[in-house]
């Protein structure tokens, strides 16, 4: 068995600083610890880190989500910032003004979801979802 302490997920930026700035103003988002090539975040206990890097994600999955109280205000808040939410009109997964409706959650989590994705300054899938109990 391998004694893994933390896990934390990690998120490509070809631009530190402009994802620095991105992360700021669209999200309120500060580091709350900098390294050569790396910025660390803490949100509510959860760590995420975006590092300098020549490679980036071709933006077709999500990478990394947030929960939020209120999706219908946090979507608005994101259009307010310059933020365009993604739309979808696939089987599974339609968007309406960004947001889908989502049924089934894992059993701890509510019955459902209400979601909305986006990308951030480096292209890089984000989700952020209210949980339906």
């Amino acid at each position: 068995m391998i004694d893994i302490k933390h896990c934390a997920a990690r998120l490509p930026a070809q631009d530190l600083e402009r994802a620095r700035a991105w992360y700021a103003d669209k999200l309120g988002l500060e580091p709350v610890e900098e390294r050569p090539g790396g910025i660390r975040y803490l949100v509510n206990g959860v760590e995420f880190a975006l590092y300098q890097s020549a490679g980036k994600s071709d933006g077709s999955f999500t990478q990394f989500g947030f929960t939020v109280s209120d999706i219908e205000e946090a979507a608005a808040t994101l259009r307010e910032r310059g933020v365009k939410l993604e739309e979808y009109d696939i089987p599974g997964l339609t968007t309406r003004d960004g947001i889908a409706e989502i049924e089934g959650n894992y059993p701890s989590k509510g019955r459902g979801e209400r979601a909305c994705w986006f990308r951030d300054s480096e292209g890089n899938l984000i989700g952020m979802g209210e949980i339906v109990r």
